[in-house]
Order: structure tokens, then C-alpha cells, then sequence
């Protein structure tokens, strides 16, 4: 770390290494908070939001007041990105999409369209508003269907390539309204829809609740931070991170030759290369990709990625973008659930794997799969489990919209608008 003073402010450089360790930091300053602080447990907001926006809102005061301006060296962030998302690749196995059936294509189908409409009414509203459309589709579903670790990867990426000023900060605190916004709204959703339809339940309500059960091998969930806190082998971390290790390598080649005919994240050659390996495993029975090792190397990354982003976000950019953004992320609550209710309701079926779809769906589609996971949990604990549409949400959220998102980002901001 070195630093200077510069027409009496500090200037202070933080290098790559020091950078992972303020994030290291800022992480765990979260999880303490989180303990001490019950709503934030409540509503599952993660340890690096909390953690970092602390961190970043009191960097963004002393860089407002003229005191101090830090700037970080992002080149292990990336690496944390690409290493993240290769583990979402690494998840995409045909044979799990096989299991869900006609319904998951139709889930899936579903809410690829509604990363279109989140991403359409950004950008009428920011046009309408007379500003730039690309905040429009940082609000969309970069944040809305992404999530942090979409809107912290993308943030950048149109930072850089359509000179959007402030786009990261913009990306991460629409997904964080996301998130907030629905595990509020996903329970109480699901509630009005049982009662308003009288949809049969497979329990009563104050019966014991049966156990689960999904397929033993169904390994979707990369995102869940408490799959980091299992023991894992030497042997497993270092197969997990060699096989990441490769993917990457790779993926840097196939991202070099695609980006002579389309501009895409740096991430995207990385998951195509890892789900190819994966189903190659699945199908030659020669390897296994997944397991303690692989979930491992999935936290610690996204952690890490998103905590680094957070940190450096310069917060007071957004001033002047408030009320734009709130009036996008009111249009995209909205949104949200009109479509959970004319689509996967009326137009799915008034029946309780369709309610689970719904709440799962909001879930995922303002926010991350475990927000889904939660809100179906929370349906499931007092009218009984849907382990199809458990299977299903997992799958689709865990690392199927991934790859259509970042398609459908990548093309609309293009977009002459």
C-alpha cells in the first residue's frame, strides 16, 4: 500500500493482495454484524453486503468530504469472478435438467422471457427519465435476475465499454433491494395465492412436516454459504481448483476467439468450457466434477468477488440516480409479481407446485436462488414441501439463467436506444 497527498487529500493505492485482505476483513466484520443485528439475519442479507457497504459508505464520506480517495488494484477480484463462474458452469448437467421434466423446461422458458421484460422496462423508464438506457439494464436483470454476483461482473464490464459512470454501484444496491424485496414479498405472495384459490396443500396447517426428499445426486446449489463451513478434503480442494484452474485457462481461449464476432464478459468462454467438461464427466463416467471440494472453491470465490466489489464502490456516484432508481426498482417489484401471478399462476395452474414455482421464482428473480429456496422453505414448513418444484428452482436458478442472462445483457446493451 502506498500513498501520497495530492491538493491536500490522501491518496492511497491498495494493492491486489492487500485488497483480498480488506475483504477478508469486511466479510467477517459482516458475519459479526449479522449476529449482533437480527433483522439483518432475518432477512438472509449476505455477510459481504453488510460488511462491505459499511465499508464502502464510509470510504464514499471521506472521498465527499475531500479527505481521502482510495483506489483498489481489481486483478484478484477478477480472478475470483472467473473461478465463481466456472463453478456455475461446472454445475450445468444435462442429466439434472432431464430430471425436472416438461415443467422446468416450461420454468425455465418462462423466466428467460421475464429477463427480457425486467430488462425492457429499465430501459423505458431510464429513457423516459432522460438518462442513459444502460442503468435502465443495471437495474433490470443484471441486478433483478443476476444478483450480486451478476451486477458486481457487469458493473465493470459497462462501466468500461459504454462509459456508464457509476455502474457497479448502481448493479449491486438494486440487487440488494432485490434481495430485501423478495424475502418480503415471496411468503406473503405465496399465502394470498393458497387462500385466494384455495389451493390443496400437501399438509394442514400445524401438521408435522414430512422430510423432503429430492435425488441424492442433485448438486445445484453453489451459492449457499453454508456449504463452505463443511469439512473438505486436501485432495478434493485441490482436484476442485485444478479442474477451475483449467477452465479458465481455456475459457480465456474460446473468450479471446468469440470476442471477434460479440463483446461478452470475460467469464462467459470460462462457464461455456466448464459445462462442456462437466457433461463430458456425466456422460463418459470417466470423472466427477462436483462435491465438498468444488462447493468449497464456489464460496470462497463468490464471496470474495462480490466483498472486493462492494469495497470499492463509490457510492456518492448515485446521488443524482435516486429517484430514477427507485422509480426502476418500484417498476421491476411490480413487475415481478404480475408476472408470478399471470404466468406461473394463471397461466401454469392453480396448483401447489405452481405456488412453490411462484414464491421460488420471486425468490430467485429479484434477488439469489437460496432467496427462492428460503421463500419455499418458508411456504413448505407450514403447508408442506414440493420436492419437484424444489429440484426445479435449484436448477434453474442455480446456473441455467446464468448463461441466458449474460446473453440476453450482452445483446439489449447494444441496443441503439
Amino acid at each position: 500500500m502506498d500513498y501520497a497527498i495530492k491538493d491536500g487529500i490522501l491518496m492511497v493505492n491498495v494493492s491486489a493482495v492487500q485488497a483480498v485482505a480488506l475483504a477478508v476483513i469486511t466479510y467477517f466484520f459482516g458475519v459479526w454484524a449479522k449476529k449482533k443485528i437480527s433483522i439483518l439475519e432475518r432477512l438472509s442479507i449476505p455477510s459481504p453486503v453488510v460488511g462491505g457497504m459499511t465499508f464502502a459508505v464510509i470510504l464514499s464520506i471521506l472521498d465527499g468530504c475531500g479527505v481521502m480517495k482510495v483506489h483498489f488494484d481489481s486483478s484478484l477480484q477478477t480472478l475470483f469472478m472467473l473461478a465463481f463462474y466456472t463453478t456455475v458452469g461446472l454445475m450445468a448437467s444435462f442429466k439434472l435438467i432431464k430430471k425436472g421434466g416438461k415443467l422446468l423446461v416450461c420454468f425455465f422458458l418462462a423466466v428467460s422471457v421475464l429477463c427480457f421484460l425486467q430488462n425492457g422496462v429499465g430501459i423505458a423508464l431510464a429513457t423516459m427519465m432522460g438518462i442513459d438506457m444502460h442503468y435502465g439494464i443495471l437495474s433490470g436483470s443484471i441486478s433483478m435476475m443476476g444478483g450480486l454476483g451478476t451486477a458486481a461482473a457487469f458493473g465493470p464490464f459497462f462501466e468500461q465499454t459504454y462509459g456508464v459512470t457509476g455502474g457497479t454501484a448502481v448493479g449491486i444496491t438494486s440487487a440488494t433491494f432485490g434481495m430485501v424485496a423478495a424475502l418480503l414479498l415471496g411468503g406473503p405472495f405465496g399465502e394470498w395465492v393458497i387462500r385466494r384459490y384455495k389451493v390443496k396443500t400437501p399438509k394442514k396447517v400445524g401438521e408435522p412436516e414430512p422430510e423432503l426428499r429430492i435425488p441424492a445426486d442433485t448438486e445445484v446449489s453453489v451459492t449457499d454459504q453454508k456449504r463452505a463451513n463443511t469439512p473438505t478434503m486436501t485432495d478434493e480442494l485441490m482436484k476442485a481448483g485444478s479442474i477451475v484452474a483449467l477452465c479458465i485457462a481455456g475459457g480465456m481461449i474460446v473468450s479471446s476467439w468469440l470476442g471477434h464476432f460479440i463483446t461478452l464478459p470475460a467469464y462467459i468462454g470460462s462457464m461455456i468450457v466448464a459445462a462442456i467438461l462437466r457433461n463430458i464427466g456425466d456422460f463418459s463416467g470417466l470423472y466427477k466434477v462436483d462435491g465438498k471440494g468444488m462447493n468449497a472453491v464456489a464460496d470462497i470465490s463468490l464471496v470474495l468477488f462480490v466483498t472486493m466489489a462492494i469495497n470499492s464502490l463509490k457510492l456518492y456516484e448515485l446521488i443524482h440516480l435516486a429517484i430514477p432508481m427507485m422509480v426502476i426498482l418500484a417498476a421491476q417489484t411490480v413487475l415481478m409479481l404480475g408476472f408470478a401471478w399471470l404466468v406461473f399462476i394463471k397461466l401454469f395452474g392453480k396448483d401447489y407446485d405452481n405456488v412453490m414455482l411462484a414464491v421460488g421464482g420471486i425468490g430467485f428473480g429479484m434477488g439469489a436462488t437460496v432467496n427462492g429456496l428460503a421463500n419455499m422453505q418458508a411456504i413448505g414448513e407450514k403447508y408442506g414441501t414440493s420436492a419437484r418444484a424444489w429440484l426445479i428452482v435449484s436448477i434453474v436458478g442455480a446456473f441455467l439463467i446464468d448463461f441466458v442472462n449474460a446473453l440476453v445483457i450482452t445483446w439489449m446493451g447494444t441496443l441503439p436506444f
